[in-house]
């Protein structure tokens, strides 16, 4: 069993930047492919950003990419996401999942429902606003 905690979401200012932590429990961690999803009030789930179970590589959504990066620290069971010039519209709360092996990222981010991945969080609320 894998419970997934996220953390580092909060309040920033357009162009500002948060880094949040997707923190496992168990063992076994670096055969899980990650991803983060977000959701607004009213909006569709979206996936945001995936790193991959077997060499750790990454894949963004058009509407994160060059802002946004993930990375992994399979010692410390933990994925990160460094966001970097926020815009409002980046205002969700944001989920991390596992899926165990070699998951594509594609496949992944296309499945928005929580009840379909492995293991999901509880999720961080991040709000971007002057």
């Amino acid at each position: 069993q894998v419970q997934l905690v996220e953390s580092g979401g909060g309040l920033v200012q357009p162009g500002g930047s948060l880094r949040l932590s997707c923190a496992a429990s168990g063992s076994a961690f670096d055969t899980y492919t990650i991803g983060w999803f977000r959701q607004a009030p009213g909006k569709e789930r979206e996936g945001v950003s995936c790193i991959t179970s077997r060499d750790g590589s990454p894949y963004y959504a058009d509407s994160v990419k060059g802002r946004f990066t993930i990375s992994r620290d399979n010692a410390k069971n933990t994925v990160y996401l460094q966001m970097n010039s926020l815009k409002i519209e980046d205002t969700a709360v944001y989920y991390c999942a596992a899926d165990w092996g070699p998951v594509y990222c594609s496949t992944q981010l296309a499945v928005r429902s929580d009840r379909d991945h492995d293991y999901w969080g509880q999720g961080t609320q991040v709000t971007v606003s002057s």
